[in-house]
């Protein structure tokens, strides 16, 4: 039976259209969902829309809308550009499903059910664009001297009834959680902030709001809604069926990792497991949290009106590209800086005129040269047992343990050096000499490459899924033997057949207003 593997992203809040952030943080999870595929597990990959909320309950007022309407509308606009990103997610979860709010309302009263939840009054600042409670020590002022929230947002001083959860009564059960299992979150620089925050101790969070009515009713006390950040979370078990012991619950939960964005670390790695374990519910297995994308260096605001749509870079570009360049630029886990010339450069460099010139280049010259088939017959040397062992670390060892531990970068890294190892190999043994000299011996090195460059194009697949299955068929390579398990170390590939290719990854030029 084949290993599952749970993975989801952040559901996003759609009170305005996507951008590059979230396709970052959701091609990230698809690359990985892929990745896990090939390695011959089960996988499950949910991403979707966080519907509820003061937002989208004041964003549907200014319009004069029906807050359905706001989030039918504006969760259309993640699908669509997750359907153009290529994103193979198996379920697309919106919070505003019927489903959602059964399975919400039993977590609660699970939690109730354990003595965590009480009925009293809340003073205090909130943040309506984080939708998130701040202690005064928290704040920080602004340039007006007014009072913000550490992301830099409006807090404004709110008082209502509200149900409280005991999250006091967790700060102990989580620093042991933190102490027993260190990778529960990542990166490390993540891990150090949760434990000090939970280290300088918890108050009870508030859980209900009833200043609005846009979210899911709170059991016995329709006259409060959860807060969002309670249903928000629920997702990832509503999405497998929960409250019911479906085949897929027991199969997936608990998730093997929950990909979010640095700044909501505190509700997945704090929140989050306190709510799960009062419910009596297994943890997830860990938290990975994201930097920020910036553009040429500055965080994109919509303020400041340096907001990319990634659909435009997608059209741009390629999909492949974009998906490439965001995880080979910069290291996941840190913030990242993007930029016009930076997505061409690398483009150009790495898959145009390295990998895709070298798959070109050696498929073309077999398809002019020898019929687009042949039989290889003359002994392997060690310059092709030298490269194929190369290219096999890349694929089958580097690029895989670094994957695993979400280093994309790195991965990318050795999987380049193989693919430059691959352009030396053809420049050193010259088959367009050797043909007029040692055909057997051309042979034998279109041969390596062909294996090498099969390898190397299974490898990078789950990154650049369409490119990949270009050069796969060009190669005649079957769909079963396109997975990690048909990585192969052996040099002596003896049978040969390309059809005439076409380039998998064009050059790009910088588009004018940007050279400008």
């Amino acid at each position: 039976m084949a290993e599952p593997y749970y993975i989801t992203t952040a559901i996003h809040y759609p009170n305005g259209k996507p951008h590059l952030g979230h396709a970052y943080e959701t091609i990230a999870a698809d690359v990985m969902a892929r990745f896990q595929r090939l390695r011959g597990r089960e996988v499950r990959f949910q991403t979707g829309t966080d519907e509820h909320g003061l937002k989208m309950a004041q964003k549907a007022r200014d319009l004069g809308i029906p807050p359905r309407q706001l989030a039918d509308e504006m969760s259309s606009f993640f699908r669509e550009l997750f359907d153009k990103l290529n994103i193979s997610y198996d379920r697309f979860f919106r919070t505003s499903e019927e489903s959602h709010h059964r399975a919400s309302q039993a977590i609660w009263k699970a939690m109730e059910a354990n003595g965590d939840l009480y009925l009293d009054r809340y003073e205090g600042w909130y943040s309506i664009r984080d939708e998130a409670y701040y202690d005064e020590s928290e704040l920080v002022a602004g340039e007006g001297g007014e009072k913000l929230s550490p992301q830099g947002t409006p807090v404004e001083w709110t008082v209502e009834e509200s149900w409280f959860f005991r999250l006091s009564r967790y700060q102990q059960p989580l620093l042991d959680l933190y102490r027993e299992q260190p990778d529960f979150v990542r990166p490390e620089s993540r891990r150090n902030e949760v434990v000090r925050f939970v280290e300088g101790g918890l108050r009870d969070l508030s859980v209900s709001r009833t200043s609005f009515d846009w979210g899911v009713k709170v059991p016995g006390a329709e006259d409060h809604v959860m807060y969002v950040w309670v249903d928000a979370l629920t997702n990832y078990l509503s999405g497998l069926g929960y409250p019911e012991q479906t085949e897929d619950f027991a199969k997936f939960w608990p998730a093997d990792v929950h990909l979010i964005g640095k700044d909501i670390v505190r509700f997945h790695a704090v929140y989050w497991p306190a709510f799960l374990m009062s419910a009596g519910i297994a943890l997830p297995k860990s938290v990975f949290a994201h930097g920020f994308l910036l553009n040429r260096g500055q965080k994109e605001s919509k303020s400041v009106g340096n907001v990319t749509d990634p659909g435009q870079l997608a059209d741009r570009y390629g999909v492949d590209v974009l998906r490439y360049f965001l995880l080979r630029e910069f290291s996941f886990g840190q913030d990242g800086s993007w930029s016009a010339e930076a997505i061409v450069n690398r483009a150009n460099s790495e898959l145009a005129n390295s990998f895709g010139n070298l798959a070109q280049r050696v498929m073309s010259f077999i398809a002019k040269n020898c019929g687009g088939a042949f039989a290889a017959s003359a002994p392997v040397q060690d310059a092709d047992r030298a490269l194929r062992d190369k290219v096999s670390l890349a694929c089958a060892v580097e690029l895989p343990q670094a994957f695993d531990r979400l280093a994309f970068a790195a991965g990318l890294e050795a999987w380049m050096q193989a693919v430059f190892a691959c352009n030396a190999y053809v420049d050193e043994q010259a088959p367009w000499a050797l043909r007029k000299t040692d055909p057997e011996r051309m042979e034998r090195v279109l041969a390596t490459l062909v294996g090498c460059i099969r390898d190397l194009a299974i490898a990078i697949s789950p990154v650049t899924p369409v490119a990949a299955a270009k050069i796969l068929d060009a190669l005649c390579v079957p769909e079963d033997g396109r997975n990690f398990a048909a990585l192969s170390c052996d040099p002596a590939l003896e049978a040969v057949r390309v059809e005439t290719p076409s380039p998998a990854f064009p050059r790009l030029e910088l588009p004018a207003e940007e050279a400008a």
